[in-house]
């Protein structure tokens, strides 16, 4: 399975086609590759982040009907006990994160799923948490 971040998302149903580069088209094809494949995870908090600053209510909604196709995954207080863990733990190596990214990592570690972002700070918290990235092809 496969945790996907915000900035995927946001690549696939924010932004026009046209608009993106080459290698943003082939994370997009991915996605759309783990979609077919029923790959896919979603946190709740990824799903107000991705909806999160939308100006159209129509594109607001049509995202949101898209993203109600995936269920969250079901969180308890210790991944959020893991996610201020391993805040911690980057910080002591000088990485700051955002607490949902975090939240993303302690997820990943505890179900054994990889993640699949954009955003090239989880290659930092890759030093330092377990975690495992998806690799697009």
């Amino acid at each position: 399975m496969v945790l996907i971040d915000t900035s995927v998302w946001s690549l696939a149903l924010r932004r026009k086609t046209i608009d993106l580069s080459p290698h943003e088209r082939r994370i997009t094809k991915n996605l759309y590759e783990l979609i077919h494949q029923e790959q896919v995870r979603l946190l709740g908090a990824t799903r107000q982040e991705v909806l999160s600053g939308i100006r159209e209510e129509s594109m607001f909604m049509r995202i949101r009907d898209h993203l109600r196709g995936f269920r969250n995954v079901e969180l308890d207080e210790s991944d959020y006990e893991e996610a201020a863990r391993a805040t911690n733990q980057c910080v002591r190596k000088g990485i700051t994160g955002s607490h949902v990214d975090l939240l993303m990592c302690a997820v990943a570690v505890r179900y054994g799923w990889q993640i699949f972002s954009s955003d090239r700070d989880f290659i930092l918290y890759g030093k330092i948490l377990p975690i495992q990235l998806f690799q697009p092809s």
